[in-house]
């Protein structure tokens, strides 16, 4: 049996249709399409409808794969844009006509449960020790801490994300000191309000999504993007500080002709990476000593194809 599950997200959409082999879920089709359907939210609270169009005219391409491949079982969420903004049922509605089911905006307590089981699937870990799973999306970012069983324990979902601090703070090309600062200082005012944990021995640290996976293509020199050499990555916290600098010394137009960068989210690529940066610093001090990051190819849509082969 064939499933094939769809998030929505406020900078991508991202599919992936699988199927189970022996006890294993295995990805016959895997995408992600940035159309920005986050534009504005931010400010307006209502879905841009340029935003709008680019995104049905993905799950439009969407649909037909799903039909050319006679998927049997289909499940689609929305997340941060689809939760923030007003307006949204003749998205849905149309959505629904491209892809055969209506996306579903989900919650985020439910997008960090989904995070959380996609996230560590493929992955070696050590056998004993938290977790702590991390979700940089355009709008949102949500934290998940858990253990070895798959048990999500605690789970917080922050207002930042690398479109929402673009659009916030980020003006001048490349961005100005003060820019990154208050990028630098909302994504720490955000991390300040994460109810405090206490570890029993270091934390692994995965981190998810785009912004994550660009950053381990970028340091590991992966180009065109593999998700398959980035999943497992293990980057230093050093490395991103590293990263970061480079990447926020760039015009523009500098940032579209890397390589490993997928120029529609070289815009965005700075304040996300800062906002690693944070994560990676706010996880160092809970544990007492520098952390690294386990970079996750992975993610809600994988969670959610789980549920949908266990149904």
């Amino acid at each position: 049996m064939s499933v094939a599950a769809i998030d929505i997200g406020t900078n991508s959409v991202l599919l992936l249709i699988a199927e189970r082999r022996g006890g294993e879920l295995v990805a016959l089709v895997d995408r992600a399409t940035i159309t920005r359907l986050g534009q504005g939210v931010d400010a307006a609270r209502a879905l841009a409808p340029e935003a709008v169009a680019r995104t049905l005219a993905c799950l439009a391409r969407y649909g037909e794969e799903l039909r050319s491949l006679g998927v049997e079982r289909v499940d689609a969420v929305g997340t941060s844009a689809m939760r923030d903004a007003a307006g949204g049922e003749e998205f849905i509605a149309r959505a629904r006509e491209l892809i055969g089911v209506a996306p579903r905006v989900i919650s985020g307590p439910e997008e960090a449960e989904l995070t959380y089981a996609g996230a560590l699937t493929g992955l070696d870990l050590p056998a004993e020790g938290p977790r702590v799973v991390f979700d940089v999306g355009g709008g949102s970012t949500e934290i998940i801490v858990g253990g070895i069983g798959g048990a999500v324990e605690r789970a917080v979902s922050l207002d930042v994300g690398s479109v929402r601090l673009t659009e916030r703070h980020i003006r001048a090309d490349p961005p100005a000191a003060e820019e990154l600062e208050a990028v630098r200082a909302d994504a720490r005012a955000a991390l300040a309000t994460v109810p405090s944990v206490r570890f029993s021995s270091a934390p692994t640290l995965v981190g998810v999504a785009g912004t994550v996976t660009t950053l381990a293509a970028l340091v590991r020199g992966v180009a065109p993007y593999d998700g398959a050499r980035v999943h497992g990555a293990r980057l230093s916290g050093a490395e991103i500080v590293a990263t970061t600098s480079r990447l926020a010394a760039l015009t523009l137009a500098e940032r579209r002709q890397l390589p490993a960068l997928d120029p529609a989210r070289a815009d965005v690529i700075v304040a996300g990476s800062v906002l690693i940066e944070e994560i990676l610093a706010w996880a160092s001090r809970l544990a007492g000593a520098p952390v690294d990051l386990v970079t996750s190819d992975r993610g809600v849509r994988w969670g959610l194809a789980e549920r949908l082969c266990a149904a």
